[in-house]
Protein backbone atom coordinates (compact mmCIF):
# COMPACT_ATOMS: atom_id res chain seq x y z
CA UNK A 1 0.00 0.00 0.00
CA UNK A 2 1.09 3.17 -1.18
CA UNK A 3 2.37 5.97 2.06
CA UNK A 4 0.14 8.60 1.69
CA UNK A 5 2.92 10.38 3.44
CA UNK A 6 5.33 9.63 0.82
CA UNK A 7 2.63 10.75 -2.00
CA UNK A 8 2.32 14.27 -0.90
CA UNK A 9 5.66 14.45 -0.82
CA UNK A 10 6.56 13.25 -4.07
CA UNK A 11 3.73 15.56 -5.55
CA UNK A 12 5.41 18.14 -4.01
CA UNK A 13 8.80 16.85 -4.94
CA UNK A 14 7.94 16.26 -8.87
CA UNK A 15 6.41 19.67 -9.12
CA UNK A 16 9.19 21.78 -7.59
CA UNK A 17 12.35 20.45 -8.35
CA UNK A 18 13.14 21.74 -11.70
CA UNK A 19 10.80 24.46 -11.37
CA UNK A 20 12.64 27.72 -9.98
CA UNK A 21 10.62 27.66 -6.30
CA UNK A 22 12.98 25.57 -4.02
CA UNK A 23 11.79 21.66 -3.57
CA UNK A 24 13.76 21.44 -0.53
CA UNK A 25 12.35 24.48 1.03
CA UNK A 26 8.48 22.70 0.17
CA UNK A 27 9.48 19.48 1.64
CA UNK A 28 11.03 21.15 4.91
CA UNK A 29 7.65 23.35 5.39
CA UNK A 30 5.59 20.46 4.73
CA UNK A 31 7.22 18.46 7.68
CA UNK A 32 6.68 21.80 9.58
CA UNK A 33 3.11 22.70 8.65
CA UNK A 34 1.44 19.21 8.52
CA UNK A 35 0.85 16.38 11.19
CA UNK A 36 3.57 14.31 9.07
CA UNK A 37 6.91 13.80 10.99
CA UNK A 38 10.19 14.90 9.33
CA UNK A 39 10.46 12.69 6.08
CA UNK A 40 14.50 12.57 7.15
CA UNK A 41 17.47 13.16 4.83
CA UNK A 42 17.19 9.66 3.18
CA UNK A 43 13.71 9.87 2.09
CA UNK A 44 14.74 13.31 0.48
CA UNK A 45 17.52 11.99 -1.13
CA UNK A 46 15.38 8.71 -2.75
CA UNK A 47 12.16 11.44 -4.14
CA UNK A 48 15.65 13.32 -5.63
CA UNK A 49 16.49 9.97 -7.43
CA UNK A 50 13.05 9.90 -8.78
CA UNK A 51 13.31 13.16 -10.43
CA UNK A 52 17.05 12.00 -11.63
CA UNK A 53 15.75 9.06 -13.07
CA UNK A 54 12.76 12.04 -14.78
CA UNK A 55 15.36 14.14 -16.47
CA UNK A 56 17.36 10.94 -17.52
CA UNK A 57 14.46 9.62 -19.43
CA UNK A 58 13.46 13.16 -21.00
CA UNK A 59 17.00 14.15 -22.05
CA UNK A 60 17.75 10.82 -23.19
CA UNK A 61 18.76 12.13 -26.50
CA UNK A 62 21.04 14.74 -25.44
CA UNK A 63 22.67 12.33 -22.88
CA UNK A 64 22.99 9.32 -25.37
CA UNK A 65 24.86 12.09 -27.39
CA UNK A 66 27.12 13.01 -24.40
CA UNK A 67 27.96 9.12 -23.74
CA UNK A 68 28.66 8.36 -27.24
CA UNK A 69 31.02 11.40 -27.56
CA UNK A 70 32.97 10.51 -24.54
CA UNK A 71 33.25 7.20 -25.87
CA UNK A 72 34.54 7.82 -29.27
CA UNK A 73 36.91 9.84 -27.74
CA UNK A 74 38.11 7.73 -25.14
CA UNK A 75 37.17 10.24 -23.06
CA UNK A 76 39.36 13.02 -23.46
CA UNK A 77 38.42 16.36 -23.82
CA UNK A 78 37.52 17.22 -27.59
CA UNK A 79 35.61 19.58 -26.82
CA UNK A 80 35.16 20.52 -31.16
CA UNK A 81 32.44 17.55 -30.49
CA UNK A 82 29.42 18.87 -29.46
CA UNK A 83 28.62 16.32 -26.83
CA UNK A 84 32.02 15.93 -25.59
CA UNK A 85 31.97 19.50 -24.86
CA UNK A 86 28.94 19.31 -23.39
CA UNK A 87 29.95 16.41 -20.72
CA UNK A 88 33.02 18.24 -19.53
CA UNK A 89 30.99 21.33 -18.80
CA UNK A 90 28.77 19.29 -16.85
CA UNK A 91 31.27 17.89 -14.77
CA UNK A 92 33.38 21.28 -14.45
CA UNK A 93 30.10 22.84 -13.28
CA UNK A 94 29.21 20.30 -10.57
CA UNK A 95 32.74 20.47 -8.91
CA UNK A 96 31.92 23.33 -6.94
CA UNK A 97 28.65 21.95 -5.67
CA UNK A 98 30.89 18.58 -4.49
CA UNK A 99 33.29 20.77 -2.88
CA UNK A 100 30.90 23.26 -1.14
CA UNK A 101 28.43 20.19 -0.01
CA UNK A 102 31.08 18.14 2.00
CA UNK A 103 31.44 21.68 3.77
CA UNK A 104 28.07 21.42 4.37
CA UNK A 105 27.52 17.78 5.51
CA UNK A 106 30.78 18.69 8.08
CA UNK A 107 28.94 21.71 9.70
CA UNK A 108 25.21 19.98 9.90
CA UNK A 109 22.36 21.43 7.81
CA UNK A 110 19.86 21.67 10.62
CA UNK A 111 20.08 25.45 10.93
CA UNK A 112 19.01 25.42 7.50
CA UNK A 113 15.67 24.13 8.04
CA UNK A 114 14.50 27.60 9.64
CA UNK A 115 10.86 28.97 8.04
CA UNK A 116 12.16 32.57 8.51
CA UNK A 117 15.32 31.32 6.47
CA UNK A 118 13.69 29.89 3.81
CA UNK A 119 10.61 32.64 3.61
CA UNK A 120 13.72 35.45 3.33
CA UNK A 121 15.47 33.09 0.72
CA UNK A 122 12.38 32.89 -1.34
CA UNK A 123 11.64 36.28 -1.75
CA UNK A 124 15.23 37.48 -2.27
CA UNK A 125 15.54 34.94 -5.10
CA UNK A 126 12.60 35.70 -6.55
CA UNK A 127 13.55 39.24 -7.15
CA UNK A 128 17.14 38.70 -8.40
CA UNK A 129 15.40 36.41 -11.14
CA UNK A 130 12.99 39.01 -12.21
CA UNK A 131 15.44 41.07 -12.83
CA UNK A 132 17.63 38.75 -14.66
CA UNK A 133 14.85 37.31 -16.53
CA UNK A 134 13.80 40.75 -17.70
CA UNK A 135 16.68 42.67 -18.26
CA UNK A 136 18.99 40.26 -20.13
CA UNK A 137 19.48 38.66 -23.52
CA UNK A 138 17.52 35.48 -24.65
CA UNK A 139 19.41 34.98 -28.06
CA UNK A 140 22.51 32.22 -26.53
CA UNK A 141 21.80 28.54 -27.45
CA UNK A 142 23.83 25.73 -25.46
CA UNK A 143 25.56 25.01 -28.41
CA UNK A 144 27.39 28.78 -27.98
CA UNK A 145 28.35 27.74 -23.90
CA UNK A 146 31.74 28.55 -23.27
CA UNK A 147 33.75 26.50 -20.16
CA UNK A 148 33.58 30.19 -18.12
CA UNK A 149 29.45 30.07 -18.19
CA UNK A 150 29.18 26.71 -16.89
CA UNK A 151 31.62 27.31 -14.32
CA UNK A 152 29.55 30.37 -13.39
CA UNK A 153 26.86 28.59 -13.36
CA UNK A 154 28.32 25.61 -11.41
CA UNK A 155 29.15 28.28 -8.63
CA UNK A 156 25.65 29.44 -8.49
CA UNK A 157 24.69 26.26 -7.97
CA UNK A 158 26.23 25.91 -4.97
CA UNK A 159 23.73 28.35 -3.13
CA UNK A 160 21.29 26.31 -3.21
CA UNK A 161 22.54 24.16 -0.17
CA UNK A 162 20.23 27.04 2.19
CA UNK A 163 16.45 25.90 0.79
CA UNK A 164 14.24 28.64 -0.58
CA UNK A 165 17.14 29.65 -2.48
CA UNK A 166 16.21 26.76 -5.78
CA UNK A 167 18.85 24.75 -7.50
CA UNK A 168 17.10 25.14 -10.44
CA UNK A 169 16.43 28.95 -9.53
CA UNK A 170 19.99 29.93 -9.38
CA UNK A 171 21.25 27.68 -12.12
CA UNK A 172 18.64 29.90 -14.66
CA UNK A 173 19.27 32.74 -13.01
CA UNK A 174 22.94 32.94 -13.78
CA UNK A 175 22.07 31.58 -17.30
CA UNK A 176 20.08 34.46 -17.62
CA UNK A 177 22.37 37.13 -16.76
CA UNK A 178 24.43 35.44 -19.26
CA UNK A 179 22.15 36.09 -21.79
CA UNK A 180 20.80 32.39 -22.37
CA UNK A 181 17.61 31.45 -23.95
CA UNK A 182 14.65 30.52 -20.88
CA UNK A 183 14.38 26.52 -22.62
CA UNK A 184 18.44 26.37 -22.83
CA UNK A 185 19.32 27.35 -19.92
CA UNK A 186 16.20 25.34 -18.23
CA UNK A 187 17.59 21.96 -20.20
CA UNK A 188 21.25 22.59 -18.44
CA UNK A 189 19.99 23.43 -14.93
CA UNK A 190 18.23 20.20 -15.70
CA UNK A 191 21.61 18.17 -17.17
CA UNK A 192 23.52 19.51 -14.57
CA UNK A 193 21.53 18.17 -11.23
CA UNK A 194 21.98 14.48 -13.00
CA UNK A 195 25.62 14.00 -11.43
CA UNK A 196 24.49 16.16 -8.00
CA UNK A 197 21.60 13.63 -7.10
CA UNK A 198 23.39 10.47 -8.50
CA UNK A 199 26.38 11.39 -5.68
CA UNK A 200 23.49 11.90 -3.06
CA UNK A 201 21.81 8.83 -4.26
CA UNK A 202 25.13 6.45 -3.54
CA UNK A 203 25.59 8.27 0.00
CA UNK A 204 21.61 7.15 0.72
CA UNK A 205 22.25 3.97 -0.32
CA UNK A 206 24.91 3.51 1.58
CA UNK A 207 23.05 4.84 4.86
CA UNK A 208 20.23 2.06 3.92
CA UNK A 209 22.63 -1.11 3.13
CA UNK A 210 24.05 -0.03 6.54
CA UNK A 211 20.84 0.12 8.47
CA UNK A 212 20.84 3.26 9.41
CA UNK A 213 17.55 3.89 8.18
CA UNK A 214 16.33 0.15 7.34
CA UNK A 215 13.06 0.79 8.11
CA UNK A 216 12.53 3.14 5.57
CA UNK A 217 13.45 1.54 2.49
CA UNK A 218 9.96 0.34 1.26
CA UNK A 219 9.00 4.10 1.79
CA UNK A 220 12.35 4.78 -0.50
CA UNK A 221 11.34 2.71 -3.37
CA UNK A 222 7.52 4.90 -3.84
CA UNK A 223 9.69 7.71 -2.91
CA UNK A 224 11.88 7.19 -6.16
CA UNK A 225 8.62 5.93 -7.85
CA UNK A 226 5.69 8.54 -7.04
CA UNK A 227 8.63 11.08 -7.89
CA UNK A 228 9.90 10.01 -11.17
CA UNK A 229 6.08 10.38 -12.54
CA UNK A 230 5.58 13.91 -10.74
CA UNK A 231 8.53 14.72 -12.05
CA UNK A 232 8.56 13.77 -15.72
CA UNK A 233 5.05 15.60 -15.90
CA UNK A 234 6.76 18.29 -14.37
CA UNK A 235 9.35 18.69 -16.91
CA UNK A 236 7.25 18.05 -19.85
CA UNK A 237 4.99 21.12 -18.94
CA UNK A 238 7.39 23.25 -17.98
CA UNK A 239 9.63 23.17 -21.29
CA UNK A 240 6.26 23.76 -23.18
CA UNK A 241 6.03 26.61 -21.61
CA UNK A 242 9.05 28.23 -21.62
CA UNK A 243 9.15 27.92 -25.84
CA UNK A 244 6.31 31.20 -25.41
CA UNK A 245 6.44 32.89 -21.64
CA UNK A 246 8.51 33.84 -18.80
CA UNK A 247 9.55 32.96 -15.54
CA UNK A 248 7.30 35.73 -13.83
CA UNK A 249 4.33 32.82 -12.71
CA UNK A 250 7.03 31.31 -10.48
CA UNK A 251 8.29 34.77 -9.47
CA UNK A 252 4.70 35.85 -7.99
CA UNK A 253 4.39 32.59 -6.29
CA UNK A 254 7.58 33.01 -4.62
CA UNK A 255 7.28 36.22 -3.36
CA UNK A 256 3.62 34.96 -2.26
CA UNK A 257 5.14 32.09 -0.11
CA UNK A 258 8.05 33.90 1.30
CA UNK A 259 5.69 36.72 2.07
CA UNK A 260 3.56 34.38 3.46
CA UNK A 261 5.93 32.14 5.94
CA UNK A 262 7.38 35.14 7.48
CA UNK A 263 4.16 36.33 8.63
CA UNK A 264 3.36 32.86 9.99
CA UNK A 265 7.01 32.95 11.34
CA UNK A 266 6.96 36.01 13.24
CA UNK A 267 3.67 35.03 14.68
CA UNK A 268 0.83 37.19 12.82
CA UNK A 269 -1.23 34.56 11.83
Amino acid sequence: MISMHIFWLALIQGLTEFLPVSSSGHLILFAKLTSYGDQGQAIDIALHIGSLVAVVLYFWQTIKTMLQGLWQNKFLPNFENTGVRLAYYIVFATIPAIVIGGVFSYMGTDWTRSTKLIGIMLIAYSLVLWYADTKFSTAKTLKEMRLRDALLIGFAQCLAFIPGTSRSGVTITMGRFLGYNRAEVAKFSMLLSVPSILAAGIVAAYMLYNGTEFTRITMAYQAVGLSFIFSFLAIFLMMRWLRFATFLPFIIYRIVLGAALLLNAYGVF
